[in-house]
């Protein structure tokens, strides 16, 4: 009961924090563009491969998003020092701006639904925090 319960919580969670991300800055960037944007602003550079493999998105999948990141000039595409036929790709400075604008609206609601809550349930959600991440690290 505690999985299913679980699921439906952050299912919840999950398709309103999307629903504020589709619509934050009323650009044209999808939730897997802005999932690969926000990797590689926190990992850092990743091959094509490196990127498919942590957003758990095919080959093809991954090819699409990046070209139509590149093509917008949010990310850039450059051959891997240690190996010319791989391309590293990175977050350019427009995809920061662009991520960062969108992350800051994210976060300010976010801040202002959580300022509703008890001190006691804040709490309780920080001490959640770690053990979701441990959760969704074991999916």
């Amino acid at each position: 009961m505690l999985a299913k319960n679980l699921r439906i919580a952050v299912g919840l969670l999950a398709r309103r924090i999307r629903r504020l991300y589709t619509n934050a800055t009323g650009d044209d960037l999808s939730f897997t563009e802005l999932g690969v944007l926000s990797r590689l602003e926190r990992d850092g550079p990743h091959t094509s491969v490196q990127l498919a493999q942590v957003e758990r998105i095919t080959a093809q999948a991954i090819g699409t998003v990046l070209t139509g990141l590149h093509r917008r000039g949010l990310v850039r595409r450059d051959p891997d020092p240690a190996d010319g036929r791989r391309v590293i790709t990175s977050i350019s400075d427009a995809g920061r701006a662009a991520l960062g604008g969108r992350e800051q609206v994210i976060t300010d609601r976010l801040a202002r639904a959580v300022e509703t809550l008890t001190p006691e349930e804040r709490e309780r959600l920080a001490a959640a925090l770690p053990v979701l991440t441990r959760i969704a690290d074991r999916l």
